[in-house]
């Protein structure tokens, strides 16, 4: 019978206790239940007479954003500690380290990263992250290339896929991102000014269609193990440091829908711009700033991705000439298509961002959230004749012009 039941916060100090090398043996420990996220329960311990600290995570058996009526497999924390080792592996420092698992409480003990801040926060209070686009383009491109076809050997790739079997989580993402939206649903939230909006995204069907393409892909092209939830409220982060957290949406789908999901965040943040900028100079200024860093991440992405093919590739066929240019062409459209889905979903789907739903003048803020759908429908309905990050870039700036 499994012993799994939610912790509280002195079994959680009991637990850390357990893990070696971390708090000295003298000195009480003290915890705090810091969880703001949507799925887990996540617990500071730390001792103050040390210094040490650590995350301890517990995955609940449903979704705590809406309660026990929408359960959810405890099979994701095994998921996230095994993503987190992977990603390790392949990108080092760019992850949390991970202290213990224990998969029958559904555990993730981990390094804590108080010293970091969530991207998202950081970006609202207008943090500038020097580090931050080379950094997440190198997780990309080695986190994926490396659990590709491309990197590793196809068969033990079929074997590692079988332990990143996401049925629950990949329900959300199939229903969240490539449904709802574009239907009266009942888990939809948008504020009543876009009523007219949400309808014509509704009754859009050559929408739709690019739509089902990309949903299709989500199905069924198992590139790479994704991250598979990768925005700035997964991204702890210094002007020095980047760490990625929070794989527990991790699995084996196509590789542009983790790249897309960074851009699709920042061009959020860029669109919250008409609040959180003072002046229409500091506006430009800093939605050139976030222009620049989707930039160098898609080019910084592309090199090394390439460089990584060229030096390490797996597959002899792989090589035959014009096949690798092919293949990144293809990948950016994706990730185009997948950067607009992941922004219309979080202005009328279930779960928002906050760059946006914190702007306090609804006026403001329908400014706001009207610039990141028209953002998030065009690359959605263009994504596939798309050659270029530039072009990509064009979409935005007549956007913004508008």
């Amino acid at each position: 019978m499994s012993n799994y039941h939610p912790l509280n916060e002195e079994e959680a100090i009991q637990i850390a206790r357990t893990i070696p090398g971390i708090f000295s043996a003298e000195g009480a420990l003290v915890c705090r239940e810091i969880g703001d996220g949507n799925l887990n329960l996540v617990f500071h311990v730390s001792q103050p007479t040390s210094g040490s600290s650590l995350i301890v995570k517990q995955a609940l058996p449903y979704a705590k954003v809406v309660g026990e009526s929408w359960p959810l497999s405890l099979d994701r924390a095994r998921i996230e500690s095994e993503a987190l080792i992977i990603e390790e592996r392949f990108a080092p420092g760019l992850v949390p380290k991970v202290y213990h698992t224990d998969n029958e409480l559904a555990l993730t003990i981990m390094e804590d990263l108080s010293s970091h801040v969530i991207m998202r926060q950081g970006l609202i209070d207008g943090g500038v992250y020097p580090r931050f686009a080379n950094d997440i383009a190198q997780f990309l491109a080695r986190t994926l290339f490396f659990t590709s076809d491309l990197g590793m050997n196809q068969q033990e790739k079929k074997v590692l896929a079988r332990s990143f079997a996401n049925p629950d989580l990949c329900k959300i993402t199939e229903d969240l991102i490539f449904d709802h939206p574009y239907t009266d649903a009942d888990t939809n939230s948008f504020d009543p000014h876009l009523q007219d909006d949400a309808k014509q995204l509704w009754a859009d069907t050559e929408l739709h269609l690019e739509v089902a393409i990309l949903r299709e892909k989500f199905l069924t092209h198992a590139q790479a193990l994704l991250h598979g939830d990768l925005h700035t409220g997964s991204i702890f982060i210094t002007p020095e440091s980047t760490k990625v957290i929070d794989p527990e949406f991790a699995y084996f789908g196509p590789i542009g829908f983790d790249v897309g999901a960074v851009l699709a965040n920042l061009l959020l943040h860029y669109a919250s711009q008409e609040h959180w900028s003072s002046n229409e100079a500091s506006r430009q200024e800093r939605r050139q700033y976030l222009i620049n860093t989707i930039r160098d991440i898609w080019t910084g992405f592309e090199r090394e991705f390439r460089a990584l093919w060229d030096e390490h590739g797996q597959d002899r066929i792989a090589k035959t000439a014009g096949y690798q240019d092919w293949y990144l062409r293809s990948l950016f459209q994706d990730t185009a298509g997948f950067t607009g889905a992941k922004m219309v979903r979080r202005i009328v789907g279930l779960a928002h961002v906050s760059d946006i739903d914190r702007i306090p003048d609804p006026d403001v803020r329908a400014k706001a959230q009207r610039l990141a759908l028209t953002i998030g429908k065009n690359l959605i309905k263009r994504n596939r004749q798309l050659t270029s990050i530039e072009e990509l870039i064009a979409i935005v700036d007549k956007a913004s012009q508008a």
